[in-house]
């Protein structure tokens, strides 16, 4: 027997005996490819859900540790169907929840791409069973494809909106997290999150289909209260715009050192459907539309191209926050444009609190 494999096996049986003197968290040992299950089938569509009794919608809070308007029976959507075939993509170091993903084939955009979902600890809390969840559809930056980055574990989204909402300071948001645009960025080419004509409709998949993949699999909230955007750079572009533009199918974005304007190379010879598309015309119409109101939260660092990004975000909130357009800005001192800068700054800079005050929460209740 080799001098490597012998050190293999001295290892193997250590971590047993760790495991079994319970020195070892099985999350741990997850992440560390131990016991892994990647790849294995897992379903959300029918865990822990009890069906809805026809009782009063149910106020109030839970101790005064989640923010956010509370939603009772009347406002739950208990999964649609048909349930999607996940796979497990990644276990969360931190509590060993799981993150899926499936393949959807959008009915609506015609669209064929990967999604990635994550439910918080509360979701399987029998206490929760009758409870719908609000949704943050989170998108990254770059080409976001063929992988959304905010599925992986190194940046801990997941972990800190599951300690976050444990603290009060968030609500438990379901993540979805679908690819931003429909092949790999090749010389700065990307689809603006947008139905580009002759183009993939990744607005339509995105805004709408996507959705309904959650819907149909999750315990959801009917209104536009439990329905939410963030994302970054060309993602936060995209939050900001799906917001605008669908204000009735969403309340709140969160939209970090993004892009401001469509700038697609694709929209060339379509100036009216690029308009259409246009935070800086979408927020206009919706003052003057007097709504519905929607909430807009930004952050920029200081550095790096954030800096140059910073002069338009800045002008935009001050231009366009009147009406039922909400903002609030969080710049952050020598921070750059990066994820790692933007997930701590989601609570340091109260960016997420402030959305989760202005949405809806699970309302916990007995189950019978």
């Amino acid at each position: 027997m080799s001098h490597l494999c012998r050190r293999g096996r001295l290892w193997a049986l250590g971590v047993v005996l760790a495991v079994a003197l319970g020195l070892v968290a099985r999350p741990v040992l997850d992440a560390l490819g131990v016991f892994s299950d990647t790849g294995d089938p897992i379903s959300f569509a029918t865990e822990g859900n009890v069906p809805l009794s026809p009782a009063p919608a149910v106020s109030g809070g839970d101790g005064g540790r989640r923010p956010g308007v509370t939603a009772g029976a009347s406002e739950v959507r208990m999964p649609t169907g048909p349930a999607a075939a996940f796979s497990v993509a990644a276990t969360v170091p931190e509590d060993g929840s799981k993150i899926a993903v499936t393949t959807l084939k959008g009915r609506k955009s015609g669209f064929t791409g990967r999604v990635w979902v994550w439910a918080p600890p509360q979701y399987k809390d029998p206490a929760y069973a009758r409870s719908g969840f609000p949704v943050l559809i989170a998108l990254p930056g770059g080409a976001g494809y063929p992988v959304n980055y905010w599925m992986g574990t190194d940046l801990k989204l997941e972990a800190s909106i599951a300690k976050w909402s444990k603290e009060g300071r968030s609500l438990p948001f379901i993540l979805a997290m679908p690819v931003l645009n429909p092949r790999p960025d090749t010389g700065g080419l990307y689809w603006d999150a947008s139905d580009i004509p002759g183009q993939p409709k990744m607005g339509t998949w995105l805004t709408e289909d996507v959705p309904d993949l959650v819907r149909a699999n999750f315990r959801t909230l009917r209104s536009r209260d439990g329905w939410a955007v963030m994302g970054s750079s060309t993602g936060g572009f995209a939050a900001l715009k799906s917001v605008l533009q669908k204000p009735r199918r969403f309340k709140a974005a969160i939209a970090s050192g993004p892009d401001i304007v469509p700038d697609s190379r694709l929209w060339a010879g379509h100036e009216r459907q690029r308009r259409a598309n246009d935070p800086r015309v979408l927020a206009p119409a919706l003052v003057e539309a007097g709504g519905p109101e929607v909430f807009l939260a930004f952050q920029v660092g200081t550095a790096g191209s954030d800096a140059r990004a910073r002069p338009k975000v800045e002008d935009f909130v001050r231009t366009y926050t009147r009406g039922p357009v909400r903002t609030r800005l969080s710049v952050i001192r020598g921070g750059g444009h990066n994820a790692r800068t933007y997930v701590p700054n989601l609570v340091d800079g109260g960016l997420i609190q402030w959305i989760s005050a202005h949405m809806r929460g699970p309302v916990p209740g007995a189950v019978g």
